[in-house]
């Protein structure tokens, strides 16, 4: 897993449009690094308002775990904007986990291959069952496909 060392020396940048990624990792930095994240205070908060969690495995396997359920969710509602912006906190979290997962693009059907293959890895939620996560069935187009 990496180190809050490793993080700040790859000089990580979010990867969402939105930057939830990004905030997403931040409760697991301190605040006097934020400015090398590109992160800064909401305006009328203070810095001594900042609580730093602790960058364990245990914490980070607790955020993939709620934030995959999250995804799984909006894939299978089939939120394109929601479940690629999911798509990426996902693979950061892979990434502060050194899981050769992070690398895997597959985002056939909203991300569901990627999904499934975390939930398993891991033992977490799976709502796909069996499935692969690229069948043809968790596409939004409702015209006929002819082969």
């Amino acid at each position: 897993m990496k180190t809050l060392e490793q993080i700040l020396t790859y000089d990580y940048k979010n990867g969402c449009l939105d930057g939830r990624d990004i905030t997403r990792l931040s409760v697991y930095i301190p605040y006097e690094y934020w400015s090398k994240l590109g992160l800064k205070l909401k305006p009328g908060k203070d810095p001594s308002e900042v609580i730093t969690l602790d960058l364990t495995e245990e914490n980070i396997l607790k955020n993939l775990e709620h934030d995959l359920a999250f995804a799984f969710d909006k894939a299978l509602d089939q939120r394109g904007i929601s479940s690629s912006l999911m798509f990426d906190v996902i693979k950061m979290w892979l990434w502060i986990l050194d899981d050769e997962l992070c690398e895997c693009n597959e985002y056939a059907m909203y991300g569901l291959p990627l999904y499934k293959k975390v939930a398993v890895k891991y033992n977490f939620n799976n709502p796909i069952g069996d499935d692969y996560g690229n069948e043809i069935h968790y596409d939004s187009d409702s015209y006929t496909y002819f082969v």
